[in-house]
């Protein structure tokens, strides 16, 4: 009777998950996965990030990011890393993941947040792949108070439009449009039926008339892409209306950040005074 009983506990335990062991050497290849490894990663698990986790102008944790090694993303120096867990979106180039992946290198790849949903299913992941789920929870935690927080959009809301260099917009089926959509504004991109983003025509602009305007960010130098943002009619718009700019650090990538680009619009219940 004894030895049954020590059978099906042997048994039991036997057919208990066994817990991954989190991984040591974590090298990530993105700029959204770098910054949401920083965010999680333990003292040296994560020992390599893209070089574009330093550039200021696209990151939000530039700074973070100039005491880790930069990488190019390329796979022969990767796979010299040694890393037991490399991290990659879905703009990640396929034959750099293949070639990981046949040397025996595990790979998660991320698809990019265009959403709240999204961001926090993210934010889940990364703590799940790097056996972080408790730093991730506590993220969680506080992106949610944070959301929770935001003042109630006025109604109706006041109207805003993306323009950036080319006349480039983007609506509710992007990260930005959710930026524009938490900071209390209708997307004049849904009333024209781009929803991830498009083309918008000056002359659409002009006749639209949005309450806001958010401009593309300038960059060095001259590019005729950025000769629309200097336009008269665009000019005569803005002299009576708000306008802001985006910072590609807090708008590229579905992080916690975002609610700093939130922040850094006109508040919409004062647009509508």
């Amino acid at each position: 009777m004894v030895a049954r009983w020590l059978l099906a506990g042997l048994l039991a335990c036997l057919a208990l998950p066994v817990a991954a062991e989190a991984p040591r050497r974590v090298v990530s290849i993105n700029l959204c996965t770098d910054q949401l490894a920083m965010l999680l990663a333990g003292p040296g698990q994560l020992v390599s990030v893209s070089y574009l986790a330093r550039d200021p102008l696209s990151s939000g944790m530039a700074e973070a990011a100039a005491a880790l090694p930069a990488n190019n993303g390329l796979a022969e120096e990767i796979f010299l890393l040694k890393p037991d867990l490399v991290l990659a979106g879905t703009w990640t180039p396929p034959t750099t993941l293949s070639l990981l992946r046949r040397v025996g290198v595990p790979v998660e790849v991320f698809q990019p947040e265009s959403d709240i949903a999204g961001i926090r299913g993210n934010i889940a992941r990364m703590g799940q792949v790097l056996g972080r789920e408790a730093e991730a929870d506590a993220v969680l935690a506080r992106f949610d108070a944070d959301l929770a927080r935001l003042p109630p959009a006025p109604q109706p809301r006041p109207r805003a439009a993306i323009y950036a260099v080319n006349g480039y917009t983007l609506g509710s089926d992007s990260l930005a449009g959710q930026i524009v959509a938490l900071a209390g504004y209708a997307n004049i991109a849904d009333e024209l039926g781009l929803g991830p983003g498009g083309t918008l025509p000056l002359e659409a602009l002009l006749l639209a008339r949005p309450d806001l305007v958010i401009l593309g960010r300038r960059y060095a130098g001259h590019a005729r892409a950025q000769d629309m943002l200097d336009h008269p009619a665009l000019r005569a718009l803005l002299r009576d209306r708000p306008a802001a700019v985006m910072a590609d650090p807090d708008w590229i990538c579905g992080n916690p950040r975002i609610l700093r680009a939130v922040a850094n619009l006109p508040a919409a219940a004062a647009v509508t005074r």
